[in-house]
């Protein structure tokens, strides 16, 4: 993949209808030798020298500090991530899957650190796309989402932690019985929670010039189906624009819960 790659992006965030304040929190910055710098709800950097990171985190509504929760973790990553840079200054060249295990173990334990320390519960879920020169690198913990469309096909590349999503993906029930499924919303995953250890599902993927990527959370899925995803993906000519038909869509549909979305193209 060359280096001169463009990455452009529009994200958004809304309240559930229910919901007394959002507790979704997303991030886009560009880390290199200087740390993170965030970036805002759209635009388009270069890949020449800086590598891009897009993540969305989900609160635990059952938490008491659901909204807290994903904003330290989304924070914590914007300053774990950079350390790359710095290790390859000093010498050392880091596994960058390697790296993002170590990342996400660490705002694991300051998650679980902080929950002690305001004696308030604290847990969220992660999808986290991180964009170098070579590969995209993803971290997932819950059941926020990663989707890849390429050649007007979509594919899922996170995993969701629930046992009703791996009946789905295994072909033992169709998508509207997942969606109907009385445990579609049980994570046995979760960064945070009190928990002593987290198990992320990470991995590599070689992107192209052409991909679109969509980085969200589960208050999307409640209003939309993997088909409208693929045609809004596909269909719609800029980020900008999959990201508006796609938030307009889910939240006609449902809108129930918080719902936040980054769509990702390369150029």
């Amino acid at each position: 993949m060359s280096q001169d790659n463009i990455i452009c992006w529009a994200g958004a965030s809304l309240s559930g209808s229910r919901k007394p304040r959002n507790d979704d929190a997303w991030i886009a910055f560009s880390s290199n030798l200087n740390g993170a710098m965030k970036l805002g709800a759209s635009g388009e950097n270069s890949m020449a020298s800086q590598d891009m990171v897009f993540a969305v985190s989900d609160g635990m509504s059952g938490g008491k500090a659901g909204n807290m929760a994903s904003a330290l973790i989304l924070d914590r990553m914007a300053i774990v991530i950079p350390e790359t840079f710095k290790s390859a200054a000093a010498g050392f060249f880091p596994d960058s899957i390697s790296h993002l295990k170590e990342a996400v173990k660490d705002v694991h334990e300051h998650i679980n650190a902080a929950a002690q320390e305001d004696q308030q519960g604290m847990s969220a879920t992660l999808a986290l796309a991180w964009f170098t020169p070579e590969n995209m690198y993803l971290a997932s913990v819950g059941d926020s989402r990663i989707y890849l469309s390429r050649g007007g096909k979509l594919e899922q590349l996170s995993k969701d932690h629930t046992a009703a999503w791996a009946q789905w993906k295994r072909g033992e029930i169709q998508e509207i019985q997942y969606r109907c499924h009385p445990r579609r919303a049980a994570l046995y995953e979760v960064v945070g929670g009190g928990h002593e250890n987290v198990c992320p599902y990470f991995a590599a993927i070689p992107y192209q010039t052409g991909d679109r990527y969509l980085v969200c959370s589960d208050g999307l899925i409640d209003g939309v189906w993997e088909r409208q995803i693929c045609n809004a993906l596909a269909d719609s000519k800029t980020p900008h624009e999959a990201c508006n038909n796609l938030l307009k869509r889910s939240m006609d549909n449902s809108g129930i819960d918080d719902t936040t979305l980054v769509v990702i193209d390369i150029r």
